[in-house]
């Protein structure tokens, strides 16, 4: 038995169509939803995320704006073009793409841009949102995963969840969504005693670590649904935190890389900068 498997492209696809009819409709009412994407030096995976989201941003008829600084650029002046950001009316979603200079304090940035318009998610104010169930902006790639598994019509409720990562933008939050739609949720991290015990008691096991290949067919329960948020390089070609040709024959559906989780996160950066918009029309 071979998973089925998980298609994050073809669903971005499929979702991206239907925005194109909501930016119609708000254009034609007066408001052109506007993403301003500021990117700091000169890193290539950087340069190729901003890429994307820019021609995505085009595809579906949103304003979007590039603001490339130097390196060497100071907290002070990115936070700066962050406050006159803020108060452009033509904007509604601010994004500076991570990982910054070690002059820059990330977390500086991320308290710096307005709320109102974190269309990735990440401001204090918003996770807090998130964690009481309030309507927020949801962070790209957990809100992404969430839609991936209901389109698929996975159970969630009731089901145990293994998040192995504990990051601020994929671990912790991935965990608190699916908490809400009443999954129990187990993180593991670098500090879990018998890892695999414990993934092999996923019913739903996320995988977020940012180690090529790091689990193996015997980490899974059998039938069991594989997210692999992963994207590392190996002899050249891209490949996940899971073991794809292994777990494929164990997991009842499993994601691939790429083409899994990746198309989706931007889907979802798009589909709050749309409800920002939507906010202020």
């Amino acid at each position: 038995m071979s998973a089925l498997l998980l298609n994050g492209k073809e669903l971005a696809a499929k979702k991206r169509e239907s925005m194109k009819v909501v930016v119609q409709n708000l254009v034609e009412s007066g408001t052109t939803p506007g993403l301003a994407v500021i990117l700091v030096g000169e890193n290539q995976a950087s340069q190729t995320y901003v890429r994307s989201k820019q021609k995505s941003c085009e595809q579906i008829g949103i304003h979007s704006e590039l603001i490339k600084l130097p390196e060497d650029t100071t907290e002070e002046s990115l936070l700066t073009e962050i406050d006159r950001l803020n108060d452009d009316p033509a904007i509604d979603g601010i994004l500076v793409q991570l990982p910054l200079p070690q002059q820059i304090s990330e977390r500086a940035v991320i308290e710096r841009i307005a709320p109102q318009k974190d269309v990735d998610g990440f401001h204090p104010i918003n996770i807090g949102k998130m964690m009481t169930k309030d309507k927020t902006f949801l962070p790209c790639t957990p809100y992404g995963i969430v839609e991936m598994l209901k389109e698929a019509e996975i159970d969630i409720s009731g089901q145990h969840v293994v998040v192995i990562g504990r990051s601020n933008i994929v671990g912790k939050p991935v965990g608190q969504l699916l908490l809400n739609e009443n999954a129990t949720v187990t993180y593991c991290h670098s500090h879990t005693k018998n890892l695999r015990d414990i993934t092999k008691q996923a019913d739903i096991l996320i995988v977020a670590i940012g180690q090529a290949k790091f689990v193996k067919a015997a980490d899974v329960k059998e039938g069991a649904v594989v997210i692999d948020v992963g994207m590392n390089r190996e002899d050249g070609k891209l490949c996940g935190d899971v073991d794809f040709e292994e777990v494929k024959n164990i997991a009842s559906h499993i994601t691939p890389v790429p083409g899994g989780v990746g198309p989706m996160t931007i889907t979802m950066l798009l589909e709050n900068t749309i409800q920002s918009a939507k906010d202020r029309s």
